[in-house]
């Protein structure tokens, strides 16, 4: 079994992880290192898209992966505060290349920033880190 990929109830349902990047290439590496890491993935190329996904599907994803300058109102510091307003434990990756000193005054708490470049597998081996650290999802 990869190790991203846990038994997540009765059934053996997929982790789906909602990535949100506005540059395709870096959809592309990401999208791969998770499927890599037994995790499925949901695409949003713009803030607004992620928050729409996350209301919409609240219950479907496990954590999130989100750039921090992103085209659009929303940045990635705002659509991670939008997923834990919805979900207060959900776990967050968020990757930059420009906005980690911001990190300490605008990351959601217990939260894990990548800055670029980043080897794929790190994105992988954080989301099944914070994964393994959050208390298991209530069951309804």
């Amino acid at each position: 079994m990869a190790c991203g990929a846990r038994e997540t109830g009765v059934r053996n349902e997929p982790i789906v992880i909602l990535v949100v990047e506005d540059d395709q290439s870096i959809q592309s590496v990401i999208e791969e290192a998770l499927s890599d890491g037994g995790f499925e993935t949901a695409i949003a190329a713009t803030g607004e898209e992620a928050v729409t996904l996350l209301q919409g599907r609240q219950d479907e994803y496990r954590a999130l992966v989100t750039d921090i300058n992103l085209t659009g109102r929303f940045n990635g510091w705002e659509v991670a505060k939008r997923a834990r307003e919805m979900h207060p434990q959900m776990p967050v990756i968020y990757i930059t290349g420009a906005a980690a000193d911001q990190w300490a005054s605008n990351g959601v708490p217990d939260s894990v920033l990548l800055n670029k470049p980043f080897a794929p597998a790190q994105i992988a081996t954080a989301v099944a880190q914070l994964l393994n650290e959050a208390p298991p999802a209530a069951s309804q």
